[in-house]
Parts: structure tokens; sequence; C-alpha cells
């Protein structure tokens, strides 16, 4: 997170945040008085000034009234980087010690929450340029690493390095040869691990087919060439009798 600027400022760029992110949007006025993301981040910066300032109730009252306005929760402990776009933002939950750095995407459903009772930190530090799909949950102490993807409706419980591209419950990282994803609202194309490590062993399984197949064949052939052999009956018709 940079340095702090203005209210004006600060206004004026969580607008420009939405253009940037959403197509939908055709005018300034219509981001001001309907996006209630962007309510709820201008709610959030009045109750966070406030929570700094140990106006812990006053603070907590401004956060619940954006709740129900919104329907977007942000305690007004958490720390929110510049430009960040709450996306419908419906049911998006955001922690007390959560710290989330500039031009961050938040589509519905997101929470970034703890995942216990202890003090201190306990919320995730999200890093800049991150996007976040709809319904994933990231939960605990740690760091989502900068230029990162989270999947839909993924959960998130270990560190993820700057980036990845994670997926799946629980999560997992899946690189992209390391380089930073040019087209971050492309949160639906990301790679299905469970679905390469299911043609990875149906390609084993028609590999292992094949080896059956052909053993099958070599032996046969072997059977063939093979020349015939007595059966123990006609042996025994041959053997010469023994005399006591």
């Amino acid at each position: 997170m940079g340095k702090r600027k203005g209210w004006l400022a600060a206004m004026r760029s969580d607008i420009d945040a939405v253009f940037d992110n959403d197509p939908a949007a055709r005018s300034a006025l219509e981001v001001v008085l309907t996006y209630s993301g962007v309510h709820a981040i201008w709610a959030h910066r009045v109750a966070h000034a406030l929570y700094r300032r140990k106006w812990y109730f006053l603070a907590r009252v401004i956060s619940q009234v954006s709740r129900f306005m919104t329907g977007i929760e942000i305690h007004p402990g958490a720390r929110i980087g510049e430009r960040l776009f709450i996306d419908h933002g419906m049911g998006v939950v955001i922690g007390e010690t959560c710290e989330i750095g500039d031009d961050v995407v938040l589509y519905q459903g997101v929470t970034l929450g703890g995942t216990g009772k202890e003090k201190g930190k306990r919320h995730p530090t999200i890093g800049s340029n991150v996007v976040v799909a709809s319904g994933a949950k990231v939960l605990g102490s740690f760091t989502v690493g900068e230029n990162s993807r989270i999947g839909a409706n993924a959960v998130v419980l270990q560190e993820v390095p700057p980036d990845s591209t994670v997926v799946g419950i629980p999560g997992r990282v899946v690189r992209r040869n390391g380089q930073k994803v040019q087209n971050k609202l492309d949160h639906g194309n990301i790679p299905d691990p469970i679905l390469e490590l299911h043609r990875q062993l149906s390609a084993e399984v028609a590999e292992l087919r094949g080896e059956v197949v052909r053993l099958r064949e070599e032996l046969a052939q072997e059977r063939k060439s093979r020349p015939s052999e007595p059966t123990g009956h006609n042996q025994g018709a041959a053997r010469e009798p023994e005399h006591a």
C-alpha cells in the first residue's frame, strides 16, 4: 500500500477503478449513486479513521449500517489500499486484521477471514493486483502474493506465492511459468488441477492397456512357435513295461 491520498483524490481513484474493471459502468454519476462496492469502501474509510482514533463503537456502528445498506461487511480495523474494486459485492466479508494492497478486485461472496480465536494478526494479507473470484474463501494469517488469482469457490488456507493461480478445495497453487497474469479480469480461464490429473491418469491407463495387449500378442506368438509336446497319456503308452 502506497502513500495515502487526500479524501477527494481517494474517492476519485475509487471511481476510476470501477471504470478500469467494469465495462458496464457508463458515467461517474452512475458509479457514485448505484455502486454498492464503492459505497462500502467509502463508508469503511470513515469507519477506519474513527477506529484508528479508538472510537471503536462509532466505527462499528458505521460498519454495520454500511453492511445493512450494501450487503458488504468490512471490519473498521481492516487496512485497505487504493483502487479496491468490489464487483456486485453481496456477501463479501473482510476481517479486522486483514490488509489489502492496491488495485485488488473482489467478486461477490468472497471471505477474507480468520481460522480461530487467537489475538493479533489472524486474517490474510492480500498483495497488490490480486483477483479473488466469486465465492472464494481466504482464511488465516498468511500472504497472497502480488499478481495472483484465486479461483471461484476456492478455499485458501496457506501462503500463495506471487504470480500464482489457486483453485480447488483446499486451494492448490498452479504456477503459470512464473509469469505475471496479463488479463486479471479473466478469472474464469484458469487451469483445473483435478481435470489435469484425470487426463494424466487416463493417458497412463491407456498406455498400460496397450502394453497388456502387446504382451498378450507376444505370448500367443511364442506359444504358436513352440513344438507340440506329447500328452501324459501318450507318454505312458510309449513307456516300456517294467519287469519285476
